[in-house]
């Protein structure tokens, strides 16, 4: 952090950059209003204290334009949060700078000592952290509940994991490094990215600018990838985004990386034999009444468990649950099977006479690590909120009332 930061001073000295623009004159009051978001004031000061903060994380471009657009978000955080009756206790803000200056591997009183350096108050530092742990908290509050997934979502998560040497991901890469001392300023320019860089365009401008990969001058943008050729880390958190959304910034050895999906490419062919599937299996008369009994049934259930409420009383005989590896499973029962995702239902005669219903209740690979459900649970839920917190904070600012005093 400490070289970094010098690097940064003798930057800021060697060019002359002394932040008269960000005021307009020097002998401008620096706590003069600037700019008026509802009835929260952004001041001269607070405006310069973030360029200078962005000029430390090694933003490029208008940093101006960048500085102003984020003070007006947070203003749009600290009055929603506050709308909502959320507030920030001392000893959590307190907390979540010692969590940011953590990532450097240094305290709160450290990095802001570093920063201080650099003539960037320890307000500026406090805010920063401040809008952001409302906004989290006020998210999870909001978003949270809803964005829980359900378990066939996460059998569904995982079959699709399972299938990774049938799916093939296009994506755009952002390679962030991280020199020692300089975690956290990569990891804050990486989250400010994710916010920002809206659809591919944007992207691949900001590719351009900030990553350390040679696909940086094609806009970070990579050919088809078959997703066995990823980490293991990063093929269940890709196969929860959708094609346009950009990950949570991810942990590499010496880098953080952004990741977007432009693109997912699923291919029909069979799953492999090291697979375990989980089923339901429901026998009914093969009669005039089947029919009704069937849209009854589809029409009540989402997923296996769903079935022993919709058919209660039924014997072990006629109602069953197996979980077997799919080289055991039946060949008649596997090619039906073959055909469903989690949750949903096929029908097929039998010998004897009656109708077999078979439901997909979750299908896994067998590997000889287990599969961390929470893990993926949580990638879902992160990548839900996120997505929601961004199109929330989209229609507040439009919303809002920007005005200069």
């Amino acid at each position: 952090m400490k070289t970094f930061v010098s690097h940064c001073l003798a930057f800021v000295m060697a060019s002359g950059l002394t932040f008269a623009s960000a005021v307009d004159a020097p002998a401008q009051n620096l706590f003069a209003p600037r700019l008026v978001v509802n009835d929260r004031v952004i001041t001269n000061y607070e405006f310069e204290q973030r360029v200078r903060f962005l000029t430390i994380l090694g933003a490029t471009g208008d940093l101006e334009k960048q500085a102003m657009d984020a003070l007006i978000d947070d203003k749009i955080r600290l009055d929603a949060a506050e709308r909502a009756g959320l507030k920030a206790t001392e000893s959590q803000v307190t907390e979540g700078m010692e969590e940011f200056a953590g990532r450097a591997n240094l305290s709160a009183e450290q990095f802001i000592e570093e920063l201080g350096k650099a003539g960037v108050a320890p307000e500026t530092f406090r805010d920063f952290v401040h809008a952001g742990l409302v906004w989290r908290e006020l998210m999870r509050a909001r978003f949270g509940a809803e964005a829980r997934p359900s378990e066939t979502a996460i059998d569904r998560a995982i079959t699709r994991q399972t299938r990774r040497t049938t799916i093939r991901l296009l994506l755009s890469e952002i390679i962030i490094p991280t020199p020692p001392g300089q975690e956290a300023d990569a990891l804050a320019l990486a989250e400010e990215i994710r916010r920002t860089a809206q659809g591919e365009t944007a992207f691949a401008q900001a590719a351009r600018s900030y990553s350390a990969s040679s696909s940086a001058e094609r806009g970070g943008r990579i050919d088809w990838v078959p997703l066995q050729n990823l980490p293991p880390s990063l093929g269940p958190l890709l196969l929860t985004l959708s094609p346009g959304q950009v990950s949570d910034p991810l942990k590499i050895p010496n880098a953080v990386a952004l990741f977007q999906v432009r693109a997912i490419d699923e291919t029909s062919e069979p799953a492999p034999a090291g697979i375990e599937v989980d089923y339901a299996e429901l026998f009914l008369p093969d009669d005039s009444d089947f029919a009704g009994q069937l849209g009854r049934i589809t029409a009540r259930t989402d997923d296996c468990d769903d079935l022993y409420t919709v058919m209660p009383g039924v014997s072990e005989q006629q109602l069953r649950r197996v979980t077997r590896p799919l080289a055991q499973v039946p060949q008649d029962v596997g090619l039906e099977l073959a055909r469903l995702d989690a949750g949903e239902i096929s029908t097929s005669a039998t010998p004897a006479g009656a109708r077999r219903v078979l439901m997909l209740c979750a299908r896994r690979p067998i590997t000889d690590e287990p599969i961390n459900r929470n893990r993926i649970a949580q990638a879902l839920v992160n990548q839900t909120i996120s997505a929601a917190a961004d199109a929330y904070l989209a229609d507040l600012r439009a919303n809002a009332l920007i005005r200069e005093p």
